[in-house]
């Protein structure tokens, strides 16, 4: 039988009217290709030239937005204009077969095992020693925290300055913004902590942060989306449900972003306990035609990619952009 591929061949506008040629997005990958200082080299223009044509949507992996976010070796820098003329030898190569580029804007906070390095500490919401780090991460400060918030809003205005298209910002994966989320990694007392929705005032004051400088800067169709895991729950630790998670999800909808990337580890499809619909149901309903819907997990096939725009609006992949690689096209353009 043959796959009808008409839907992953069709044009999909975001609601500022950015469009892209196919509801196909390469999910944030860190190849660990730029310089050992952050900067784009040869290496990072080969892998995202080399894959220019995978999606119609290509999105870079954890950009650190400061010092002390850097998670990973060789990882991408966008956290000081002298990162510019890179960051805007990238744009172009990603952007050069007629796709839209984003750079993810990213603080990997307790992880950000290069700032450990070469710092000699990381920084989290509270001092908690975690089982899984050999190291015990600092508390911030309110001046750390506010200049974070303006660190986002910084690389948001270099993604503008370099050509992207737009900006991804990163609140998924066990990093800053869902370090602060969390009550399993968030113990603080003060305004940034305690509550649910006090849990939430750091991530929504960096969208804040984001958005306003986007409306002053960029052009009016620049694509701005926020990336979630929809929850948090390993075994007995419970940092978050999914019934907060989408209270997160409907604030952060109400800021006119143009997409919700949901981070599902266990499949699109997987109806979360206690409920009746699936997480990316779960999401679509919440955010309710305010923005685009991004979803990813289990896409190895075409069928797959069909099958899973009936959760959400774009699906993202990797595994078959990375088929690029060793020159074999996606199998959905005839690969």
């Amino acid at each position: 039988m043959t796959t009808d591929l008409s839907k992953l061949t069709t044009p999909f506008t975001f609601k500022h009217g950015a469009t892209i040629k196919a509801p196909i997005a390469m999910s944030p990958m860190v190849p660990k290709s730029a310089e050992a200082d952050g900067t784009i080299g040869a290496d990072a223009l080969a892998f995202y030239g080399a894959r220019s044509n995978a999606a119609g949507l290509l999105i870079t992996g954890a950009a650190n937005v400061n010092e002390a976010g850097d998670g990973f070796d060789r990882g991408v820098a966008i956290s000081d204009d002298k990162y510019l003329p890179g960051l805007t030898k990238l744009a172009a190569t990603m952007k050069q077969d007629g796709n839209k580029a984003l750079v993810q804007l990213y603080h990997g906070g307790r992880e950000a095992y290069e700032a450990q390095k070469h710092l000699g500490h990381t920084v989290a919401p509270s001092a908690i020693k975690f089982p899984f780090l050999p190291y015990t991460p600092e508390a911030m400060t309110e001046a750390e925290i506010e200049q974070t918030i303006q660190d986002f809003a910084a690389a948001a205005h270099r993604a503008i300055v370099a050509g992207f298209d737009g900006v991804e910002i990163h609140g998924a994966n066990h990093y800053l913004l869902q370090q602060f989320f969390s009550s399993y990694s968030n113990h603080r007392t003060d305004k940034w902590g305690g509550s649910l929705e006090k849990r939430m005032a750091f991530p929504l004051a960096v969208v804040k942060a984001v958005k306003d400088v986007v409306a002053k800067e960029a052009p009016d169709d620049f694509i701005v989306g926020y990336r979630i895991s929809p929850d948090e729950i390993h075994g007995d630790t419970v940092g978050y449900t999914v019934d907060d998670a989408l209270k997160l999800i409907d604030k952060v909808a109400d800021f006119d972003l143009d997409y919700i990337h949901t981070s599902i580890f266990t499949g699109y499809g997987t109806v979360p306990e206690g409920h009746n619909k699936s997480y990316g149901e779960l999401v679509k309903d919440t955010v309710a035609g305010r923005a685009a819907t991004i979803i990813v997990s289990s896409v190895f096939t075409p069928a797959d990619a069909i099958d899973a725009l009936n959760y959400g609006d774009i699906v993202a992949i990797a595994r078959e952009a990375l088929m690029e690689l060793f020159g074999q096209a996606p199998s959905w353009q005839g690969g």
